[in-house]
C-alpha cells in the first residue's frame, strides 16, 4: 500500500519486507512516507508487524528486502547509533547507576560534546519535561511517570529530527497514561520533531496522532487521520479494531450510482448503506454502524433505516446510557444515548425503534 505524505518525506519505506525464518513474512511489501514534523502512529494487535517496522527504522533489525530512507538517504547499512534517531522504550531503559542528569548527558558525551554544552542542554531539556529539580536523583527514586518523562527527555536532548517510541506508556496506570499522552503530544507540537509511535491502544493513537497506520498480518490496512479512520473505515478489520461498532451481516440486493447499496439482513429486512467495500449484487457484506450514530425512537421520516428492537439492558455511565438491544436477530446491538431526561422512560424488556442514516452505515467485506 503506497502512502505519500510529501514529495520529499523524512522517512520512506520502499518495498520493505521482513522475515525472521526466511519463509514467513512478518512485514509484507511496506511502502510508507512520513513527512517532516508528522506524528505517525503504527497501531495494531500483537504480531501485526508494527514493532518490527519500528525496529527496522531504528536499525535494530535488518530489512529482508527493500530500502528505508531517512531524509532521502538509504540507511539499511547505517549503524543504529549513526542514524541520529531518538528512541523511547516501554521499560524506559534508563541507567540505574546514573543520576537523571547523567542519563541525559550520556548521548551527548558519546557525540563528543563539551561538558559545558552538555550541562546546558541537560538543563534545558529537564525544564522542557518539567523536571528541573530532579537532575540529581537516580531513576529508582522517581515515580513511573517521572521516569517516563526522563526517557522522553533523553531521546530529545541531542535534538534529533526523528523520535521513535515503542509502547512508551504501557507500564503506566490509566490516569497517568492519559496525562502523558497529552504531554508527549504537546512536546511534539512545541518542537516540531517527527515522531513515529507504536501502540496497540486505539484511544492512545486517536488522541495523539496526525495519521494512524493500522497494521494487521504485516500489511497496512488503512492509513488516515484519526477522524477519517474512525468515521470512514475502509474494511471490516479497521472498523472492528478502531472503536466500537455494531456488525450486521447481510446480502447486497441492490447497488446504485450514488455509492450506496441495499442489504437484506436477518428477518428479511432491507436497509441502505454506503457501499464501501462491496462490489456486486449477491455478495455478502458486514455492515459497520457506530453506537453513537443510532437513534432510539426517531421522529417519523427523519432517518431512512428503521428497525424494531427489544431493550435487553440499560447501563448508566454518567454522560451516556449504554443500551443493549436485540435487533434483527442480533442480541448485542448497542446504542449510546446521551444522558438526557427524555431517555429515562426506557425500560428493559420493552420494545423500541432504532434508526440511522445511510451514510453512517458502511457496507464492508466479510472478515
Amino acid at each position: 500500500m503506497a502512502v505519500t505524505a510529501s514529495d520529499k518525506p523524512m522517512v520512506r519505506f520502499d518495498g520493505v519486507q521482513k522475515s525472521y525464518d526466511g519463509e514467513t513474512l512478518v512485514v509484507k511489501d511496506l511502502n510508507l512516507d512520513i513527512a517532516e514534523g508528522e506524528f505517525v502512529t503504527m497501531l495494531g494487535p500483537s504480531g501485526s508487524g508494527k514493532t518490527t517496522c519500528l525496529m527496522m527504522l531504528a536499525g535494530f533489525e535488518p530489512a529482508t528486502h527493500g530500502e528505508i530512507f531517512l531524509n532521502g538517504t538509504p540507511i539499511n547499512n547505517v549503524a543504529p547509533h549513526k542514524r541520529g534517531i531518538g528512541m523511547v522504550f516501554q521499560n524506559y531503559a534508563l541507567f540505574p547507576h546514573m543520576t537523571v542528569s547523567e542519563n541525559l548527558a550520556f548521548p551527548l558525551s558519546v557525540r563528543g560534546m563539551s561538558k559545558a554544552e552538555q550541562a546546558e542542554k541537560v538543563k534545558r531539556t529537564l525544564e522542557m519535561v518539567e523536571l528541573p529539580q530532579f537532575g540529581d536523583r537516580r531513576p529508582a527514586q522517581l515515580s513511573g511517570g517521572q521516569q517516563q518523562r526522563v526517557a522522553v527527555a533523553r531521546a530529545l536532548v541531542f535534538e534529533p529530527d526523528l523520535i521513535l517510541m515503542d509502547e512508551p506508556l504501557g507500564a503506566l496506570d490509566k490516569q497517568l497514561r492519559e496525562q502523558m499522552q497529552y504531554e508527549i503530544k504537546h512536546i511534539h507540537e512545541n518542537l516540531g520533531v517527527t515522531v513515529v509511535y507504536v501502540t496497540h491502544d486505539q484511544s492512545e493513537a486517536l488522541t495523539m496522532s496526525d495519521r494512524i497506520a493500522v497494521f494487521e498480518d504485516g500489511v497496512i490496512q488503512q492509513i488516515s487521520t484519526p477522524d477519517d479512520l474512525y468515521e470512514k473505515p475502509q474494511n471490516s478489520f479497521v472498523a472492528h479494531f478502531i472503536g466500537e461498532n455494531n456488525r450486521l451481516l447481510g446480502e447486497v440486493v441492490e447497488t446504485s450510482d450514488d455509492g450506496n447499496c441495499k442489504v437484506k439482513i436477518e428477518g428479511g429486512h432491507v436497509v441502505s448503506a454506503a457501499a464501501v467495500n462491496v462490489s456486486a449484487v449477491g455478495e455478502r457484506t458486514m455492515m459497520s454502524l457506530r453506537p453513537e450514530r443510532v437513534e432510539i425512537n426517531p421522529d417519523e421520516g427523519s432517518v431512512p433505516n428503521v428497525l424494531e428492537g427489544t431493550i435487553k439492558e440499560l447501563i448508566y455511565l454518567g454522560d451516556h446510557i449504554r443500551t443493549r438491544l436485540e435487533v434483527a436477530g442480533h442480541d448485542d446491538f448497542i446504542v449510546k444515548l446521551p444522558n438526557t431526561y427524555g431517555h429515562k422512560s426506557l425500560e428493559e424488556g420493552s420494545t423500541a425503534m432504532v434508526g440511522w442514516h445511510t451514510e453512517d452505515c458502511r457496507a464492508l467485506d466479510v472478515n
